[in-house]
């Protein structure tokens, strides 16, 4: 029997009632900050904070830091801030409010979770940082402000354009060129402006003076050539150079090299040198971690950026003028999260290291010079801390911190007195049940291929002696599950999520599965993954066989849920494994890795395809959990947005029509006009308290 679960309305349904120690509400009821950010000169900073989907901003300077919203918009209905940023004199306060940015596509296009009639437009809009009512400049995405904080500049249609800060008048556009422009930056004294322009099977770095100049490109060849940056006095511009589009077709699914090097340009005379080039390992590939290279020019003449090349993302800096690349971060952790101060002698990132050997599974702020490898861990201990940001007067770090009980908070650190201060405790609600949370604790075991695969438990107080289980899957799949609050908003929910199951009563096991960063190049880029074998799958498998062997779990009551390619391993595990998984939910999973993966691998528009194209599609669908419905015989509850724009929906409707054929026991939900990321909390709630009642259902009632 179906159970269809459609909104057409704003439903607020949760299991709150089931638990005797505390609700899904009310732990996903605690502010969570994120877009934190500083001005350049003084010491001011601006967050913005999500309050049960009221998203504002606050700000705050020091030297007390005392926080003030900014702004008022007081309903939860799905528009997020982002680009906030504060111009380098701290007047003014910039920010992007609608969209989904953190989606494969569409991302500046209207989100309308809450139906109104006349949808929000993504938007630009400014406000005094003393106060004022926001006003809007433009439709628009991604502001940058001028050095001088006089106007904003930012992308609308692919192109440039220009309005000042105060709204004074109408935007207007900057320049024209052909092609979709995807990064720019002002230089130090606002005259000239750089920019990456691409034109499909290449990229160009210009310059752009004044509506009199023509555009000069610089170094132009048959490349991709993004991230520009400027030297500190303006003469000079560092860039990324990557192989443009073409060649002959070779193996897909043969791992290779992915080339790249560093190079700068002397603006006045054109002349162009690489001075850095990738080693040719697959550990030397071009970066996918957070911020890709990171490239950055720092004080001395020293130009820093991020590589993989030593089994882990490191940063490294190297003389503007060539030479050998000075490791800055040795030894077995990521950075991530990488900031660039003021004065650009520092670099301060987050990373998952310090004197406790379980840091590895959190994140801490760490600081490095540009030019000498003495970096330091400024944030020790059992908590976890991210996104940093110095102030513009050097005497200030502000970043964001939680740990496995207190929710994520703004907080700033005197980095003379290292005294810390928490921002904004007096938001957290009365009904936050802190002292209920449990600590996850870390676990190990292996893949019967040898990989160690990592753990969070949580495990419930009391109750019976043999527990239902459900292992929790991420997405991504380059993320990391920690053991506290997490620093992404998606993966907050998440975490309330396995808290909330716990107090229920189940023992909760969240995997850290190969594809997932934090573990080392060879755990995050495996062999025979994703669609070229699903080798990751092997992971979650010996998860729930670990589980099955504990003495406090009913082996009969293993349940799986995940989001996005967690989705896509539920399903797998629920096709493959069903005798040892009772039934799980599967929430915006894909499902055919075939669909619009290898149109153009095996019907390219020309004579020629790869070699092994019929044989790369084969695994493709052998990766899928599609092909193996006919052994799929445990219940499933599929959830699915219809404006998802980072999974497409009809990889759901496609599974359920399949499964109904089959005589798979199916419940669905779908959650009308929301995203991937449910940009309502209220839907948040809708989505993983409607989950916990299905393992109740399942597992904990006759």
């Amino acid at each position: 029997m179906k159970r269809l679960l459609i909104l057409f309305l704003c439903i607020a349904a949760t299991t709150d009632g089931l638990s005797q120690g505390f609700s899904m509400s009310s732990v996903k009821s605690a502010p969570f900050p994120n877009e934190l950010t500083a001005s350049s000169e003084g010491s001011r900073i601006a967050w913005a904070l999500n309050e049960e989907g009221k998203r504002n901003v606050y700000v705050a300077e020091g030297p007390d830091f005392k926080p003030r919203k900014l702004t008022n918009y007081t309903l939860d209905d799905g528009q997020e801030i982002t680009s906030l940023s504060i111009s380098n004199d701290g007047k003014w306060v910039v920010f992007v409010r609608g969209g989904d940015h953190g989606s494969n596509w569409d991302g500046a296009q209207a989100v309308n979770p809450a139906f109104t009639t006349s949808p929000y437009k993504v938007q630009i809009l400014s406000v005094p940082f003393a106060g004022g009512e926001p006003k809007s400049l433009s439709e628009g995405d991604y502001p940058v402000l001028t050095p001088k904080g006089t106007d904003v500049t930012f992308e609308k249609g692919s192109q440039l354009w220009t309005v000042p800060v105060d709204g004074s008048s109408s935007a207007r556009s900057l320049f024209t060129t052909r092609g979709s422009i995807n990064s720019f930056e002002w230089s130090h004294d606002g005259t000239r402006l750089v920019f990456s322009v691409s034109r499909g099977d290449h990229s160009f770095v210009g310059v752009y003076t004044n509506a009199e100049t023509p555009i000069q490109w610089l170094a132009p060849n048959f490349n991709h050539d993004t991230s520009p940056r400027w030297s500190p006095d303006g003469t000079k511009v560092t860039f990324i150079r990557t192989p443009g589009n073409g060649g002959s077709p070779d193996s897909v699914l043969t791992r290779r090299h992915r080339p790249w090097s560093i190079w700068t340009v002397d603006v006045k005379t054109g002349i162009a040198a690489q001075i850095w080039k990738a080693p040719t390992t697959l550990r030397g590939s071009y970066p996918t971690t957070n911020g890709t290279t990171n490239l950055q020019w720092a004080a001395g003449d020293r130009i820093t950026f991020l590589s993989y090349q030593d089994g882990w993302p490191h940063l490294y800096s190297i003389s503007a003028t060539g030479g050998t690349a000075l490791l800055l971060t040795p030894g077995s952790f990521m950075a991530e999260y990488i900031r660039l101060s003021s004065d650009r002698k520092w670099l301060v990132f987050c990373a998952n290291t310090g004197p406790d050997k379980l840091d590895l599974d959190r994140r801490h702020v760490v600081r490095v010079p540009v030019d000498k490898a003495t970096m330091e861990v400024l944030t020790p201990g059992t908590g976890l801390e991210w996104t940093p940001v110095v102030t513009g007067d050097g005497a200030t770090m502000a970043y964001i911190s939680a740990t496995a009980q207190r929710p994520p908070l703004t907080t700033v650190m005197n980095l003379a007195t290292k005294q810390v201060k928490l921002i904004g405790q007096e938001l957290i609600p009365a009904t936050y049940p802190e002292k209920s949370l449990v600590t996850p604790k870390k676990v190990t075991f292996n893949s019967p291929d040898g990989v160690t695969v990592h753990a969070d438990l949580f495990e419930p107080v009391g109750g019976p002696a043999k527990k239902p289980a459900i292992i929790y899957i991420h997405g991504g799949p380059p993320r990391q599950m920690l053991l506290g609050w997490h620093y992404s908003d998606y993966y907050s929910n998440a975490y309330a999520s396995n808290q909330y199951l716990a107090n229920l009563g189940f023992v909760v096991l969240s995997v850290n599965y190969r594809l997932g960063i934090g573990y080392g190049f060879e755990f995050h880029q495996p062999d025979k993954a994703g669609s070229f074998g699903a080798s990751e799958y092997t992971d979650i498998k010996a998860a729930g066989e670990w589980l099955a062997k504990q003495p406090q779990v009913d082996p009969s009551k293993i349940g799986v849920y995940g989001g996005s390619y967690g989705g896509y391993l539920v399903a797998l595990a629920l096709a493959k494994d069903s005798k040892l998984f009772a039934a799980g939910v599967d929430i915006h999973g894909v499902h055919d890795r075939t669909i619009e993966r290898t149109r153009n691998m095996v019907s390219p528009d020309k004579f020629e395809k790869a070699p092994d194209a019929d044989r790369a599609l084969a695994v493709g669908w052998e990766s899928s959990p599609t092909a193996y419905v006919s052994t799929w015989t445990s219940p499933v509850y599929i959830i699915h947005a219809d404006d998802d724009r980072n999974v497409r929906f009809s990889q759901s409707t496609d599974l359920v029509r399949r499964l109904d054929r089959k005589g798979v026991q199916v419940e669905t939900l779908v959650v009308v006009d929301d995203t991937h990321h449910w940009m309502k909390h209220s839907n948040a709630l809708l989505v993983y308290g409607s989950t916990a009642d299905y393992f109740v259902r399942k597992f904990m009632k006759k």
